[in-house]
């Protein structure tokens, strides 16, 4: 009998490893159907929301808001929570400086430590899930981000910048830094031994570079010649959609050089492109089973970021302190819908077939915050929507009110329950959220 192909299958040669798509040759020929793993992302956007246009106007059968309306084409997927609180989010005697505590919060469910010297919060939802089963893949899980941040220094009201930019954490004292290049994210993801390399090698390795399909051609054609129609086809189809990401993350770097500045978001429309081709890059390392846990901050906590292409040049943070001033919060509107109609192009991207259903089918997806109104700073009543079906675990298309006090870190809890993790407690958590 003819032995499956390996679903962790890669493809190698001159330092590079390509994985690859699920083919009809991983599945053994006793069964008709794959087993298939779950995977978890988390997405964060800071300063909070317009929740007037964010909250579902009834609960139940989902009705989309203004805000979430770019995601009608998964509207069955998805599944909008509503009054969940992050209490650790909240000052509890410690003062100002709500920004940081909410991206530390969101998913430790620990209160964050304001002091001078070592700081303090706790092991993240992804981290936690990391720990259990990132070692089935080649990447335990991958940090992602739009928007560079030191986690040196103090950025706000005393606390480390290191709360405010990163909501990943390995261990009450460990943030991880987010991968905020899309280039060097696609050399972790598909480039083997790069990582500490310098900017020299690097520039000197992008003069001779040839693309990853190249470097594993010879394997790609032998791997051909043993599939079917319809694999072939599908590993063709996999090829295009990866020389092309190639090329959109080579024309970016050439633009932004051509530009004279180093990221992308320091020119007006870059901050989609870069959006775009970090979440094009989570959907390939998903459906290539290169890592099944993620984090993607769109922007930091506190973020002054403009937003010029939606009508809105000054600091999103200074407009998030928006008084109830109208034209304030049309523009703040703006903003929280080019961030979900960039969460929209990664649930398309994830709608691609993978082994017979949609890879968002097998996903857990969740895109929110820890902050509600940025006026009020308020880290109760927050914009959570999920996406995805977690492999049928989940009844999606609902628009879902919670019990009074619950802990988001309760949803997480039910999430990690979901792809394979049992995490008895979390931060403040008192439980599973039942779902």
């Amino acid at each position: 009998m003819t032995h499956p192909l390996s679903r962790r299958s890669v493809l190698r040669g001159a330092g590079a490893a390509l994985a690859l798509p699920v083919l009809q040759a991983m599945v053994p020929v006793r069964r008709t159907t794959l087993d298939a793993p779950r995977r978890l992302a988390f997405v964060y956007v800071p300063n909070g929301v317009h929740m007037p246009d964010w909250t579902p106007p009834k609960e139940g059968q989902l009705e989309l808001s203004p805000l979430l309306a770019p995601l009608a084409a998964q509207r069955s997927s998805l599944l909008v929570l509503s009054g969940l609180v992050h209490d650790k989010a909240r000052p509890n005697g410690d003062g100002p400086g709500d920004h940081a505590r909410a991206a530390a919060t969101f998913l430790t469910g620990a209160q964050a430590l304001k002091t001078d010297g070592p700081i303090r919060a706790g092991i993240s939802a992804d981290q936690l899930a990391a720990r259990a089963i990132g070692d089935r893949t080649r990447l335990r899980s991958i940090e992602l981000g739009c928007e560079a941040g030191r986690l040196g220094g103090q950025c706000d009201s005393g606390y480390s910048c290191a709360y405010s930019n990163s909501i990943s954490w390995s261990g009450p004292h460990t943030p991880l830094g987010k991968e905020v290049d899309p280039r060097l994210a696609f050399d972790r993801l598909f480039r083997d031994g790069e990582s500490g390399w310098t900017e020299a090698q690097r520039a000197a390795r992008n003069r001779r570079r040839k693309s990853v399909l190249d470097l594993v051609g010879d394997e790609a054609k032998r791997l051909e010649s043993k599939l079917g129609p319809e694999d072939r086809r599908k590993l063709e189809e996999y090829q295009s959609g990866v020389r092309e990401l190639e090329r959109r993350i080579q024309f970016a770097g050439d633009r932004a050089a051509q530009a004279g500045f180093e990221r992308p978001d320091e020119v007006p429309g870059a901050f989609a492109e870069l959006a775009q081709l970090q979440f094009k890059l989570l959907a390939v390392a998903f459906a290539t089973d290169t890592t099944r846990i993620a984090t993607v901050m769109l922007a930091n906590e506190g973020s002054g970021r403009s937003y010029p292409e939606v009508g809105a040049p000054e600091g999103h943070h200074e407009l998030s302190h928006h008084g109830g001033d109208p034209d304030k919060l049309r523009k703040i509107a703006a903003i929280n819908r080019l961030h979900v109609e960039q969460f929209a192009t990664l649930l398309e991207s994830l709608s691609a077939d993978d082994g017979g259903a949609p890879l968002l089918d097998r996903c857990l997806i969740a895109y929110g915050s820890a902050i509600s109104d940025g006026d009020r700073h308020n880290h109760d009543e927050l914009p959570i929507v999920l996406a995805g079906k977690g492999g049928g675990s989940l009844e999606s298309g609902r628009h879902v009110r919670v019990p009074p006090d619950t802990p988001c870190a309760n949803l997480w809890l039910a999430l990690l329950a979901r792809v394979g993790v049992d995490a008895p407690t979390l931060g403040d958590s008192t439980g599973r959220l039942e779902l």
